[in-house]
């Protein structure tokens, strides 16, 4: 069965031989009764077997399995790939510890629990409804989703598997391209001894050998500098036909990394980057050097049966398929941090990643330590993937309400901009999307003031609120500054980040949107008078359309939640295509 997401769950960092453990475990609400439930499906989801959206704040998960007599003798390792919230795990009774955060997975070593006759996993789960205090995104801490929220997630949601593992074995490679010079940085470390010991690294590009590596003796954690470029006539990033990664030429250098042990192979591990540069000058984003004028869709990451988790990797890969069919470049990842699996299929296929967690609604102690232990856990996790070009820790102020006055929510804005680019210097950072900005690479706004279909006088005024850069950093949007007293414009790029939201449903009395129609034939024409605006606007240097699909009551997308165009793609792209690609003023 599809369903059961058989695909490999980490491609940054593959291994052969690894247990795919989704399908059905044994579930219960509190200490109520056990029944089945399909992993990695929320109870919430249809697809879960179960279907319910009741309100519960404890769950747990249990599942019986055998490993094959061939991993005797190796260090076996369970892998979570997101569970919401907080998890305590025990194996054949035996506690193996906890993870806090429902963004990314985490990894435990169970060997020592182990029988070999057939192993009993639990998972106990704790998920409080009604805590403002966790980045939950549009998951709503009320009942029933209502306007912009969401069904709430409630447990495992990505997929659990396990590994045979030696005790020498690769724990990390973290790349860094520097396509100035046309050299990649390899951080790596690893486990066991150092004597005796040889790291292999072979880089290839389309089945060409690249570099051949080899570290003898390496130190627990280092690394080393590659040249990748070395073989090209043009070496720098301008040459359309070279090396470098981008949405229309998605360049990926493989690598096999082996780590020897004397003669013996110790660990084997399959991985890849990409040679990508992002940066600003003058008003301008740059990809690999070149303006970059960002097409983005805001992309929510829900389906209909089965809500964060994608029924199968098909429903990844279509979704930026149909983005790109549309005339898009990438996507702005909304108030969720997307499954390995989407990143990899945007890193394959080429499509620009803005990156989020879901926010906090309230601000306090707990709310910063929390955002901020999983943000260093989704930069780790995420930082080789070459589709990622900026990180997006706020939004709309959300989690830090009083922003405009609270010199510590202010505080809390800078600490995660200057957080984000000390561990990752590589990428953009927003400090917060939308609004009441303090510390920003780009200067993202939100503007749904568009109006009605009829109303003339909202048409005019939303076009002269594009038309310049001073209109764009002048204009209240939503009634709040764009800049924070005390912040102000620096010259970053500005971009509109969110408009749109023309909600169109037949027939449907619950449909909801920042605009709403009920005639089919009027979504291409307020969608084309909407982006003709920004195409008169000489000031803006990209934007992101609210949004790809329709999502519960929200029926803003340009799919429908079953991913059916509502437009037909080739209209899109042809609005899209029209956009300003000229110099940005400044």
């Amino acid at each position: 069965m599809e369903e059961l997401r058989n695909e490999y769950p980490r491609p940054q960092f593959m291994r052969k031989e690894w247990k795919n453990l989704n399908g059905k475990w044994d579930f219960r609400f509190g200490h109520e009764n056990w029944q089945e439930i399909i992993v990695p499906f929320v109870f919430q989801s249809r697809l879960s077997g179960i279907g319910t959206n009741r309100m519960c704040d404890r769950v747990t998960y249990r599942k019986t399995c055998r490993l094959p007599e061939e991993w005797k003798g190796k260090e076996i390792l369970l892998h979570f790939g997101a569970v919401d919230y907080e998890c305590k795990v025990f194996v054949n009774g035996r506690y193996q510890g906890k993870h806090e955060g429902g963004n990314v997975g985490f990894s435990m070593n169970i060997t020592e629990a182990l029988t070999w006759e057939g192993e009993e996993i639990v998972a106990e789960v704790f998920d409080p409804c009604k805590d403002e205090t966790i980045p939950r995104g549009k998951q709503y801490w009320l009942q029933e989703p209502d306007s912009i929220w969401y069904t709430r997630t409630t447990g495992i949601w990505q997929t659990v598997w396990m590994e045979p593992v030696n005790s020498d074995r690769i724990q990390c490679l973290k790349y860094t391209p520097d396509i100035d010079n046309g050299t990649v940085r390899i951080d790596y470390s690893h486990t066991g001894n150092k004597s005796d010991c040889t790291l292999e690294l072979d880089i290839s590009m389309d089945e060409e050998e690249v570099a051949r590596v080899s570290v003898s003796h390496p130190e627990m954690a280092g690394n080393i500098t590659v040249d990748v470029f070395h073989n090209q006539i043009f070496r720098t990033s301008t040459h359309h036909g070279g090396w470098c990664w981008s949405p229309d030429n998605p360049k990926l250098f493989k690598v096999k990394a082996v780590l020897r042990r004397g003669k013996e192979t110790a660990d084997e591990v399959e991985s890849y980057f990409g040679m990508r540069k992002i940066h600003t000058d003058q008003g301008m984003v740059y990809l690999n050097n070149r303006p970059f004028y960002q097409k983005l869709i805001l992309d929510q990451g829900y389906w209909k049966d089965s809500l964060m988790t994608a029924r199968c990797d098909e429903d990844f890969k279509k979704d930026i398929l149909l983005a790109k069919e549309m005339g898009f470049n990438g996507c702005r990842k909304h108030q969720k941090t997307e499954d390995p699996r989407f990143l990899y299929w945007a890193d394959r296929l080429g499509y620009i990643v803005w990156e989020e967690i879901g926010a906090c609604v309230q601000f306090s102690n707990e709310a910063v330590r929390r955002t901020i232990d999983e943000w260093m856990e989704v930069v780790e996790r995420d930082y080789n993937h070459p589709c990622i070009v900026t990180w997006v820790p706020l939004n709309e102020s959300w989690g830090v309400p009083f922003i405009s006055v609270d010199r510590r929510q202010q505080e809390f804005s800078q600490t995660l901009y200057h957080l984000l680019k000390s561990f990752d210097s590589t990428r953009l950072v927003v400090g917060n999307d939308g609004w009441e900005m303090t510390e920003t690479d780009l200067c993202a706004i939100h503007n749904y003031d568009h109006g009605e279909k009829n109303d003339e006088k909202a048409h005019a005024k939303f076009r002269e609120s594009l038309s310049c850069r001073e209109e764009l950093l002048y204009t209240y949007t939503a009634g709040r500054k764009i800049f924070v007293d005390g912040w102000k414009d620096r010259g970053q790029p500005v971009l509109l980040t969110e408009f749109g939201g023309i909600s169109f449903a037949e027939q449907d009395d619950k449909a909801w949107g920042y605009t709403c129609i009920r005639d089919g034939a009027e979504l291409e024409k307020e969608y084309e008078r909407i982006l003709d605006a920004i195409c008169a606007s000489d000031s803006i240097a990209g934007f992101c359309y609210t949004q790809l699909a329709d999502v519960e009551q929200e029926t803003n997308g340009l799919l429908t939640c079953d991913r059916v165009p509502k437009i037909r793609t080739e209209i899109i792209r042809k609005i899209n295509d029209r956009v300003n690609k000229k110099r940005i003023r400044i």
